[in-house]
């Protein structure tokens, strides 16, 4: 079952066509990849599907709970329908342990109201504990655990992106979009990553959408992949397709390159 469809979506910022005519749909329960060139649109287009931009025309529609269509869509109220994502450049809050980043994700999963939490009712201390049960089981799968009162500007490059990707978890989403995760990542952190999104994915049973630029992480992992050039939507297919396709490889590789290979 499609649990996204997006239909003739177009982002215009004044005369630059970001991207145009877009259509594609992601299957529930499986990992989609947005792969392209530097300029391709894939960021704008990851913008449009989390409510930062409004489309110039076409739309979005998320099957969960209920459609949810991009008329509806905030940025601040995401976790609402159950779409949470991470960013291509780190957004944690630094001088924050780790376990405190993580339970910033969960807030929207809190039921207690202002009295309660003034007057330190019994539902207060119940919701705060569930709170921080649930951050700790994230902290222990994404083998965070032993950090989780350090700081998080103490952490490796690799660390941060796990913590922002275990607070996006945090919110218990039906689709996980990751922007570039493992951007930054030295060979055996990206290959750890690999690893622990499919357990994630397939253990939560999430739709995860991502862009990412290591090819072999994308090959991996994705049961399906998008290919922008210019905002345009240019190839679709599994690993193997993408990775024969002439159109593909002229735009990352070059109309001569890919003549000289043949």
């Amino acid at each position: 079952m499609a649990l996204l469809n997006v239909t003739k979506l177009t982002k215009n910022f004044g005369g630059v066509k970001a991207v145009t005519d877009v259509d594609l749909e992601v299957e529930e329960n499986t990992i989609t990849g947005i792969i392209g060139p530097n300029g391709a649109g894939k960021t704008t287009f990851f913008n449009l599907l989390t409510g930062i931009y409004k489309p110039s025309s076409g739309d979005i529609i998320y099957h969960i709970n209920g459609d949810v269509t991009s008329r509806m869509l905030r940025p601040q109220k995401m976790t609402k329908y159950g779409i949470a994502r991470t960013f291509q450049n780190i957004r944690l809050f630094k001088e924050m342990t780790v376990t405190d980043n993580v339970l910033l994700g969960y807030h929207c999963n809190l039921s207690y109201g202002v009295f309660p939490s003034v007057l330190r009712l019994p539902s207060y201390f119940r919701e705060e504990k569930k709170a921080m049960e649930k951050a700790h089981e994230l902290l222990k799968i994404f083998h965070l655990y032993d950090k989780r009162d350090e700081k998080a500007k103490n952490l490796s490059y690799g660390d941060q992106r796990k913590v922002e990707i275990a607070r996006a978890m945090a919110a218990d989403p039906k689709i996980l979009l990751l922007d570039e995760p493992a951007a930054g990542m030295n060979p055996n952190e990206t290959k750890e990553l690999t690893k622990l999104i499919k357990w994630v994915q397939e253990e939560f049973q999430l739709t995860i959408i991502l862009i990412e630029h290591d090819m072999s992480l994308v090959m991996k992992l994705c049961d399906k992949i998008f290919v922008f050039d210019y905002g345009h939507l240019i190839a679709e297919g599994d690993p193997e397709s993408i990775q024969c396709n002439e159109q593909v490889l002229k735009a990352y590789l070059g109309g001569d390159y890919v003549a000289e290979a043949k």
